[in-house]
């Protein structure tokens, strides 16, 4: 089968317990740190142990700055597909664009019917798929009012809308010959899983799901290929974590398989298939097809004017675009009277040359430390919040403990640097190399950035004791029973933590954006 060329995305399914209601979102939360490109949760809505799987998704959405969302897969015969398509693009507004839907016919048909939904032969499974996908998209088009005909599922004068963010994709779980066939016609991506359709039947079902592209007018690279994985004894990937990145590139590039999808329970399972498995198999996958274009284009491909070598430098540069990673401000106004260093003794590196260029990849290293960011500036509101309801006497401070433990800011106390002091936590290729990070790596790059890349590390160290301090004033709130002089140092706390982290966020991204984009991380 062929590579069809799609960027790699890695992702997590994660179990939405009700008996450990926090776990999925935490999960997602160190997923979409991590750098994970997606996080999905099954639906089972008969299943009273598992969370509603939208509402589930609604919260990850809310609590993540940059990973996308989608149901895996979305249970159609208790899923009304005009309801679904609303609450999707619902989601997708509020969450900037980052929702996809994973559908599938139904299974376990006692548990459905004994919901109340219905009982479908496989054939009226594949009908019924195919009607609903036409209702979702008729409900995302927009414009006047809409009527589908069908037999389970119709439209009659149905007012369209809300239209989602961005062009949602509908992933369809499909099995049989049928609703491979329907998927190549209709959908825009394959979801199969390890223990319904392992790696050797794969190529049989892209097989069928490609004739039915074509037979439907379409490029059967319209339809992008997803893996839910299974690893262990008699599933897949195979073997140890450092065996999995040639597993996974071979899937891609001998069948177009493009979007690994790991269930995980453990955050350090989670962090090393971010780390090690999905920048390993990118690098692998990118060399071939490197290879291969090289062979396709020949010494054209390799010379410039009149024959000439084209440097690398100078190609990479004619191809690239300008830096378009921005740095956040910095705040506009104090909030405590207390400083915890002199801005104004912070070293600055060297300036950017203008003229350079960066292509999309080598801006992807700085636009995940913006993210990053991004979800650490999230959780200090969340913590500066805690604390008001502390001071208002409407959360008990041992609750507001808990939840700080939660957050990325304590639970992470490497992040403070967030993906810098100890960078190689989340993206070096090995959890051995944690001595090599990022800053190590940019000071050899560039000398120059060593002072401040010194400032910097001070400051990782400042901001983590001002957690602890944070920590120590809400234990002397409790034991001294949070009398105004308690109060007004819980205060005072949060209010210097709030200047000095989001202060140095703005300082590490407008002094590191840039060397991160030229010299990369190293890895």
């Amino acid at each position: 089968m062929p590579d069809y060329g799609h960027d790699l995305l890695f992702g997590a399914v994660l179990v939405p317990s009700t008996e450990q209601a926090d776990d999925a979102v935490a999960l997602a939360r160190i997923a979409d740190l991590a750098g994970l490109d997606l996080v999905s949760v099954p639906d089972h809505p008969y299943r009273p142990e598992l969370l509603d799987a939208w509402m589930a998704l609604a919260m990850i959405a809310a609590s993540t700055a940059r990973v996308r969302v989608f149901p895996n897969v979305a249970n159609l015969p208790l899923r009304p597909p005009a309801v679904l398509a609303r609450t999707a693009a619902g989601l997708d507004l509020l969450s900037g664009g980052r929702v996809e839907l994973g559908l599938g016919a139904g299974a376990y048909w006692d548990a459905i019917a004994a919901d109340g939904g219905p009982r479908r032969d496989p054939g009226e499974a594949v009908r019924a798929t195919r009607e609903a996908i036409d209702v979702i998209r008729a409900l995302w088009s927009g414009g006047r009012r809409v009527s589908v005909p069908g037999e389970h599922y119709a439209l009659d004068g149905a007012a369209p809308g809300p239209a989602p963010a961005h062009p949602i994709g509908i992933w369809v779980g499909a099995v049989g010959p049928r609703m491979l066939g329907l998927t190549g016609a209709t959908a825009d991506g394959w979801l199969p899983s390890v223990p319904h359709v392992p790696p050797g039947r794969l190529a049989a079902g892209h097989r069928i799901v490609d004739e039915a592209a074509v037979a439907a007018g379409r490029d059967p690279v319209e339809v992008r290929r997803l893996y839910n994985l299974s690893p262990g004894p008699g599933g897949f990937p195979r073997g140890p974590l450092d065996s999995w990145p040639e597993q996974l590139a071979a899937l891609a590039l001998e069948h177009g398989t493009s979007g690994f999808l790991l269930p995980a329970h453990q955050p350090a399972l989670i962090q090393s298939f971010a780390a090690e498995v999905a920048p390993a198999t990118r690098e692998l996958v990118a060399a071939e097809r490197g290879r291969a274009a090289g062979g396709r284009d020949g010494a054209a491909g390799r010379a410039g004017v009149a024959g000439a070598p084209v440097p690398a430098a100078s190609a990479a540069a004619a191809s690239g675009d300008p830096l378009t990673v921005r740095p956040t401000p910095p705040p506009k106004a104090w909030r405590s009277a207390e400083r915890l260093w002199d801005e104004s003794t912070r070293p600055v590196g060297p300036p950017a040359d203008r003229e350079r260029r960066y292509p999309r990849r080598e801006q992807e290293p700085a636009r995940n430390l913006v993210a990053a960011h991004d979800q650490l500036r999230s959780d200090l509101d969340r913590l500066c919040e805690l604390v008001r309801e502390v001071l208002a006497d409407t959360l008990a401070p041992g609750d507001a403990r808990s939840e700080i433990q939660r957050l990325s800011l304590r639970q992470n106390s490497w992040t403070l640097g967030a993906y810098c002091a100890s960078y190689c936590r989340i993206t070096t290729l090995h959890h051995t190399r944690e001595d090599e990070d990022l800053f190590p790596y940019l000071r050899r790059s560039d000398p120059r950035l060593g002072e401040v890349l010194d400032r910097l590390t001070e400051e990782h160290h400042a901001i983590h004791g001002l957690i602890e301090r944070l920590d120590r004033e809400l234990v002397a709130f409790v034991g001294e029973g949070g009398g105004e002089k308690e109060r007004e140092a819980l205060r005072a706390v949060v209010d210097l933590l709030a200047d000095a982290l989001l202060s140095h966020l703005a300082y590490e991204e407008k002094e590191l954006i840039e060397p991160m984009a030229r010299f990369g991380t190293g890895w």
